[in-house]
């Protein structure tokens, strides 16, 4: 009789081998021994430069992944692309309007495609083997990206892209608002959510008429370019979309070269910034975010309020530009036990099961620097974690830590710039500042929040009503939870998702997300007649 691990690789295997032809890798089995080939997409065609680099298995430092790695001088097919597209799009609500329908029949079938058990696996299983998350994690992301298909299906691309009518000032005038593509964009994404952001961006760009060149950290790419040749094999046109891996300056030298109307960057706030004056201000950003959590007066629910709070702060590592980077807690929640609570439920976290793990961005040594750093701030403490992950093979270029937190003491932060720049730094893994305030503090929190640059998303954990108003009032996080249940991570398929405060802040996910980021506003004034019998000609 065969055991059940027997069984469950053979069914996953039988699923492996009813995937469609679009799937020409096998997710569990790459390795240094059986590397898969990633390939860049210009014009309808797939093909390879003349280097490719390897790419370390976050795990154990194989090289399971050969990506190509385009020069300067190998991507004028690019440029070429990119500026054969008119500014008015490969579609708009006057010209190839049969296009929304179409997009809408490729949503249809995509999300089938997702909802089959073995395709959601597959992709599942390719998210952690570059993004190391829990497999209930990676299993999300596929998850919500098959809603997004979902809620896009039939009629709801031209519905997104809807115009408006108003009448005029006489008889023949009326004034009609379009959303109008870009034409030719860019659009960059991170590690984190190889699926995900760049999947819902890349179809809310293709929604409103927009041919884009998709580039993805190279460490990560090979996941869209799964998701690409899905499309193809759901009926997108081969020419719609340019795919290329490699180097970020490769791909900013194609995006300046081919002049792009607009480009979406989702990723660190140095980079950020470095692309708007690059590309002259023509960028909408979704960059780093210190996110916060205030724990209100009111306690409750402690056990339900811990567990979030470690999911926020450790799930995927710490690696979402969402996660919880510091938690002020209302001494009533101090006097509770929130605190232990946090440490006991950190400790149960294990490389056995994904629940923590190899850090993309953040050496194990750059890590425990920044620990060491706060430590040196008067009256901080270790609260939990602050060291290397035991018995693990992840290699020394990513990091490997324990679920850390250091505490703060509130009155210190705001003591000078270099104080507040060092607890304030986002550091994008397994570590979280945590700290204490009482009544009489409520606006030095508030004074603190002002102070931060990044403005992503923030939790209120209360359900009083005074003080959520208070916090609402006075803060401006693009994505904020309020009530006992909030939380920081939160980038479903079914609200906004975004920074606030900022004019290039970039919105995901949602109609107004799509229409903010991937189109602008023309008005057209339709002014027919009849001109009235004796009007006056008087020149004013």
């Amino acid at each position: 009789m065969w055991t059940r691990a027997l069984q469950r690789q053979c069914n996953l295997a039988q699923g492996r081998r009813s995937l469609g032809s679009w799937a020409n890798l096998d997710a569990v089995k790459m390795s240094e021994a059986n590397p898969a080939q990633a390939y860049n997409l210009v014009n309808g065609n797939w093909h390879l430069p003349a280097k490719s680099k390897s790419i370390p298995d976050p795990y154990n430092g194989e090289k399971f992944v050969q990506v190509p790695d385009p020069q300067a001088n190998e991507v004028s097919e690019f440029v070429k692309s990119l500026k054969a597209v008119p500014k008015t799009g490969l579609h708009n609500p006057l010209k190839n309007p049969e296009r929304y329908n179409m997009y809408g029949d490729i949503c249809s079938k995509a999300a089938i495609e997702l909802r089959k058990p073995e395709v959601a696996d597959f992709f599942a299983h390719l998210v952690k083997r570059f993004s190391p998350k829990s497999y209930t994690q990676a299993l999300a992301e596929v998850k919500i990206t098959q809603r997004f298909l979902e809620n896009f299906s039939g009629d709801s691309v031209r519905l997104t892209a809807r115009s408006f009518g108003q009448a005029g000032d006489h008889a023949g005038q009326q004034s009609n608002g379009y959303r109008w593509p870009f034409g030719p964009v860019g659009l960059i994404t991170p590690f984190n959510f190889p699926l995900e952001i760049p999947a819902l961006q890349l179809m809310g760009a293709l929604f409103m008429g927009n041919k884009p060149l998709l580039h993805v950290d190279h460490r990560v790419s090979l996941v869209v370019e799964m998701f690409v040749r899905m499309l193809h094999h759901c009926g997108m046109p081969l020419n719609d979309v340019d795919l290329i891996h490699g180097n970020g300056k490769v791909v900013g030298d194609i995006l300046k070269k081919a002049e792009v109307r607009s480009t979406l960057f989702t990723g660190s706030a140095k980079v950020a910034e470095i692309l708007a004056k690059e590309l002259k201000g023509k960028v909408f950003l979704e960059d780093a975010g210190f996110d916060w959590k205030v724990l209100g007066p009111d306690v409750s629910n402690i056990d339900y309020v811990s567990w979030v709070c470690d999911q926020d702060a450790y799930a995927c590592s710490g690696q979402k530009c969402s996660a919880q980077s510091i938690l002020f807690m209302h001494t009533n929640w101090v006097q509770a036990g929130i605190e232990d609570q946090i440490k006991s439920l950190a400790a149960k976290r294990s490389l056995k099961n994904d629940t923590i793990g190899p850090v993309i961005t953040w050496t194990t040594e750059a890590m425990l620097a920044h620990v060491d750093k706060l430590l040196q701030i008067p009256g901080a403490r270790l609260a939990f974690g602050g060291k290397e992950l035991e018995g693990h093979t992840i290699p020394k270029v990513y990091g490997a830590i324990q679920p850390t937190a250091v505490f703060v003491p509130l009155k210190e932060m705001l003591k000078d710039e270099d104080t507040f720049k060092t607890v304030t730094t986002e550091v994008f893994g397994p570590l979280q500042v945590l700290t204490e305030y009482n009544d009489g503090e409520v606006d030095t929190v508030l004074q603190i929040t002002e102070k931060m640059h990044a403005h992503l998303t923030a939790a209120i954990v209360s359900n009083d009503a005074l003080f959520v108003q208070k916090m609402l009032a006075n803060t401006v996080n693009g994505t904020t939870y309020a009530g006992i249940r909030a939380r920081c991570t939160g980038a479903p398929q079914n609200h906004w998702f975004g920074p606030a405060g900022d004019p290039r802040g970039a919105g995901i996910g949602t109609p107004e997300a799509i229409r903010l980021v991937w189109s602008c506003h023309r008005e057209i004034i339709h002014d027919n007649g009849p001109i009235p019998e004796g009007t006056a000609l008087t020149q004013t």
